[in-house]
């Protein structure tokens, strides 16, 4: 079975790592070209890149035999709807949890202990003690909406600091609360964490009802999808001191220069960032071959999506 995988230096390993799959014949192809050779049309599997993985979506119609597209991203988002109904589409899910795991922790204690107000000071030159109220992970309570695997991971690392996390996901099962459950459990914590994918029933999910609910002072970390979250909704809790704001992910994305949310105070970005960091690249390229192998031997991947139409 042939499958194209990207020719861009980064995802050398995953040339690597699929051609040690039996039964894969790995064809390199440019995600930026307009047209494929006619041996690459003979593919059967796309791999997209993770960098700017939309840009070979156009090449979809030039791939006659095509049975699958491999994701390298946790989220099938940007390819839902733009890939033919016979046609598998699987996430890499799981490779990100670790890196975008501590991500999350990350914000959540840079917030708390006021890390952009001392690093301001400290440009400054100001010896700045004492004059910030910082505040301790122990004890808080944590609500994760998304309950896979980095959500899981998220709330692993959370207790480890001594906070008491509540999972919720679209259906309740042991240990996870279900997201009709979020009207009763918004008030009792003082972090929403959001690791949630992109899909028709979390887009917007986090509206200004819920952000309202939340107690004052509370803090929303969205390592999901921007879209998630009412940006306007957010701005405006935002600018009364109300809210607080960590983001890895926007809406619109990239955020324009002139948004009110670089320089709102309270909010700490960056620019969808959370899983970047050295290994991650042969972590979605080895989920990768986990999931076409599986294909490859006449099952259904662990990771294949529903088509978002």
């Amino acid at each position: 079975m042939k499958a194209l995988v990207s020719q861009e230096t980064h995802d050398e390993i995953g040339r690597r790592l699929l051609a040690a799959v039996p039964g894969i014949e790995v064809l390199p192809y440019d995600p930026a070209a307009a047209e494929l050779t006619p041996e690459q049309r003979t593919a059967e599997v796309l791999v997209p890149p993770y960098s700017r993985s939309h840009r070979p979506r156009r090449l979809v119609p030039q791939l006659p035999e095509l049975r699958m597209v491999q994701l390298l991203s946790a989220g099938a988002d940007e390819w839902q709807g733009d890939v033919p109904a016979e046609v598998l589409l699987a996430s890499a899910r799981g490779a990100h949890a670790r890196p975008v795991a501590e991500w999350v922790l990350s914000a959540i204690l840079t917030t708390l202990r006021q890390w952009p107000a001392l690093v301001r000071a400290q440009d400054e030159h100001l010896w700045a003690h004492r004059r910030f109220e910082l505040d301790t992970l122990a004890d808080k309570r944590l609500l994760v909406l998304g309950a896979g695997s980095i959500g899981t991971a998220a709330a692993d690392l959370a207790r480890a600091f001594g906070a008491q996390p509540t999972l919720v996901a679209r259906s309740a099962r042991p240990g996870v609360r279900a997201v009709a459950d979020l009207p009763d459990l918004l008030g009792e914590h003082s972090i929403l964490v959001i690791t949630a994918p992109l899909t028709d029933a979390t887009d917007r999910l986090v509206d200004a009802g819920v952000l309202a609910a939340l107690p004052d002072g509370a803090l929303v970390v969205n390592a999901g999808r921007g879209r998630i979250v009412d940006t306007e909704a957010l701005v405006a809790e935002v600018k009364t001191g109300r809210l607080r704001a960590a983001l890895d992910v926007t809406d619109p994305e990239p955020l324009p220069a002139d948004h009110p949310l670089w320089t709102l105070p309270g909010v700490i970005i960056s620019p969808h960032s959370a899983r970047t960091v050295p290994g991650t690249e042969e972590l979605c390229y080895r989920v990768a071959a986990e999931q076409i192998g599986m294909m490859l031997a006449g099952q259904t991947p662990t990771n294949a999506v529903t088509a978002r139409r």
